[in-house]
């Protein structure tokens, strides 16, 4: 079965061919219009999603090398609800003019599954973190579609703290990648940026009630403001020594929550996805975890692609799951749920 995949849930219009040997195609247009204003503004993305999703489907399906697929599955949500739905409108209009089944998909559910697309894979169950822009989250995956989440941030993604902190050293946006450059010239230990601790974060307020947090729960609004608080010094550390410094408390943090997941639910095998996995000190530690079995997709699946898509979506086809063409874009979608 080859399913053609449609990615259009914030700055990325993205499309794929995913078939029974893999990836057929993948076509990514990364919207670079959003820089001078340092974040997606989400208009601007729905006019350039729609400017772009015709002509790249026609290029995912040539270089594919198939007229029409099998099947369509497209991103329902979560994201901007204007960008996913020029994604999702046009892939039921291909689903209902070509009569082929469709298949709406859960983005953090693609993310989550992406690490299957790529030999070896992970075996169920296993230990999965969504870490991106807007999300942070580390599921425990028993099956397609059976998803635990584990620990979560109560605040800012760690994709948020890097853009925020780029912005503040002038390093414009995205924040991820040239805070990973700059950090590969810095110290690490040259500013002593926090690291939540885990008694702090058991509680938080929401409208007046207090919320019990999970154990493993994450915060990044602290090491946010740490690192505000510290440029704005008098004789500050270099910006490559701030950035090395944000950089390594960030991913000790995240480190630490997949150690404590293993050693609580006795899962080895942990694999990552969404943007900051692409983040080269993150790959890096997490494939020298003792005792951690670690899957990690290449960098061009970690930012938003058709590919994870078609395969979330081929995934839950196989399984048996249609979905009506009267599906409509969700701007929040926990994976799992129906």
């Amino acid at each position: 079965m080859n399913v053609l995949g449609i990615e259009t849930s914030c700055d990325e219009t993205a499309v794929a061919v995913v078939g029974p040997d893999g990836v057929a195609s993948d076509i990514i247009h990364s919207q670079a219009i959003h820089t001078e204003y340092g974040g997606v503004v989400p208009e601007l993305a729905s006019r350039a999603h729609a400017e772009r999703v015709v002509v790249s489907v026609r290029a995912a399906l040539d270089k594919a090398g198939i007229e029409r697929p099998d099947a369509i599955a497209a991103t329902a949500g979560p994201g901007l609800v204007g960008a996913v739905l020029v994604g999702l409108s046009h892939a039921r209009a291909l689903s209902a003019g070509w009569g082929v089944p469709f298949v709406a998909v859960n983005h953090l559910e693609a993310h989550l599954l992406s690490p299957l697309l790529d030999d070896p894979a992970p075996a169920f169950p296993f230990l999965s973190l969504v870490v991106s822009g807007g999300h942070t989250t580390l599921y425990l995956a028993r099956g397609v579609g059976d998803y635990t989440v584990v620990a979560q941030t109560i605040d800012d993604a760690a994709g948020e703290a890097y853009d925020k902190v780029a912005r503040m050293l002038g390093l414009g946006y995205p924040g991820g990648p040239p805070i990973d450059r700059l950090a590969a010239q810095g110290n690490p230990k040259a500013v002593a940026f926090p690291r939540p601790r885990v008694k702090e974060l058991r509680k938080s307020k929401r409208r007046g009630q207090v919320i019990e947090r999970s154990p493993l729960d994450m915060s990044f609004s602290g090491l946010k403001t740490a690192v505000r608080n510290h440029v704005h010094k008098p004789g500050r550390a270099s910006t490559e020594d701030v950035a090395a410094s944000f950089q390594a408390a960030l991913v000790d943090v995240l480190l630490h929550r997949i150690r404590k997941a293993s050693e609580k639910t006795g899962v080895r095998r942990v694999a990552i996805g969404g943007g900051v996995a692409a983040n080269s000190e993150l790959r890096t530690r997490l494939a020298q975890l003792p005792g951690i079995t670690a899957f990690i997709p290449p960098r061009a699946r970690c930012t938003d692609n058709g590919a994870m898509i078609a395969h979330c979506g081929r995934l839950r086809l196989l399984a048996g799951q249609r979905d009506s063409l009267d599906v409509t874009a969700r701007s929040g979608w926990v994976p799992g749920d129906p």
